[in-house]
């Protein structure tokens, strides 16, 4: 087992990979025709997008640069407050422009450094970060799947999409940020004077170098080969860094689409979703915030456009279920595997599960 990467040799302890695992077991022992069937119930393009990501911001990691960049940031801001707001606005915006999980694997890392050199305490910043991109997502039709594929459905045009989500949008954003200044103190940051300043200039470029092509081709639905680009490059040049990757978070997410996916196809599921009236807008729109907390934002988008056309209320009620338990959406669970804490989960739920309340009723009065 010692050949095996870190990040797959620590699963046997992955309380959320065990669960996974436990349900996938159940499925193949109840429904044993189905397992000739899992592999489509995989989102590839998804899997191969989030592996290149994780080859491409590992490298930038390892070449040093964050340091450098987390200590610019540093040497600009005076109090934890400060920072925090800095980062979690940028975060947001971010996540509107790039996607939510794109925004995370920019933001994440370079959250962490500052923190390693300010000696600030991560976990709340990063779970701020997740709620951040759950929040600023919302807002365009390329924030995140579940409005590319409302939007796509839909036809709704970008400019609509927008102005039906803006509402929303502003509130959670105003109500996000002012829980941040109350969250992190007005302390100023205590700065580590020994940083390491080197930079791998040339792993440096050539991470940047493929950057910019590998979302292009994602974007134009060429997820595989941008993925094998990449990995040709790095196993050429280094391959350390395919080996460092968290390559127990792809094997998570593979599990994650299908016991979710098996889920949300259950007849039971199925009629018991057709039995909650919802032609009601109000009833969708919880159902759709509920779903969510269940079998992630994503399928329960899927799932509710076969009963209703209301784009709107589907859009506010499963991005709304994007907070709450870590299910919700797949960019909590990107984020707190990027940070690396146990802990963590635990400190996620203190305060994405109010937040999830209390913006589910912020929904449901705009409706």
């Amino acid at each position: 087992m010692a050949w095996l990467p870190e990040s797959l040799r620590n699963l046997r302890r992955d309380v959320l990979f065990l669960v996974l695992l436990a349900v996938a077991v159940v499925f193949a022992v109840a429904k044993p025709a189905h397992l000739k069937a899992w592999p489509c119930l995989v989102d590839w393009p998804t899997i191969a997008t989030l592996s290149g990501l994780l080859v491409l911001t590992k490298a930038v990691e390892n070449s040093g640069a964050l340091n450098v960049a987390g200590r610019w940031l540093i040497d600009r801001t005076s109090t934890r407050r400060i920072a925090a707001l800095g980062l979690i606005a940028l975060t947001a915006l971010l996540s509107m422009l790039l996607t939510n999980d794109v925004s995370l694997f920019v933001m994440v890392p370079l959250t962490l450094s500052m923190c390693r050199i300010a000696r600030m305490p991560a976990t709340r910043l990063v779970i701020f970060e997740a709620l951040a991109v759950n929040a600023g997502s919302m807002l365009t039709p390329i924030g995140n799947p579940q409005n590319l594929f409302l939007w796509q459905q839909w036809n709704n045009g970008f400019g609509g999409f927008v102005w039906a989500m803006l509402p929303l949008v502003a509130i959670v954003l105003v109500l996000l940020l002012g829980l941040t200044a109350v969250a992190f103190p007005s302390t100023a940051l205590e700065v580590h004077e020994d940083t390491d300043d080197r930079v791998d200039r040339g792993m440096l470029i050539v991470a940047a170098a493929l950057y910019v092509p590998f979302l292009v081709l994602a974007d134009l639905h060429h997820e595989i080969w941008a993925l094998a680009g990449v990995l040709v490059v790095f196993l050429a040049y280094r391959r350390r860094i395919v080996a460092a990757i968290d390559w127990g978070l792809l094997l998570t997410f593979v599990l994650m689409f299908i016991d979710l996916r098996m889920l949300a196809g259950l007849e039971a599921i199925r009629s018991f979703i057709g039995g909650l009236g919802l032609d009601t807008p109000l009833h969708l729109y919880a159902t759709g915030a509920l779903a969510s907390q269940v079998v992630s934002n994503v399928p329960a988008a899927i799932l509710l456009a076969e009963y209703s056309h209301d784009w709107r209320t589907i859009a506010f009620g499963v991005n709304v279920g994007g907070f709450g338990f870590v299910l919700g959406s797949l960019a909590n669970l990107i984020a707190l595997r990027l940070l690396g804490e146990r802990k963590a989960w635990g400190t996620f739920h203190v305060w994405s599960v109010p937040f999830f309340v209390v913006v589910g009723l912020i929904g449901w009065a705009l409706l």
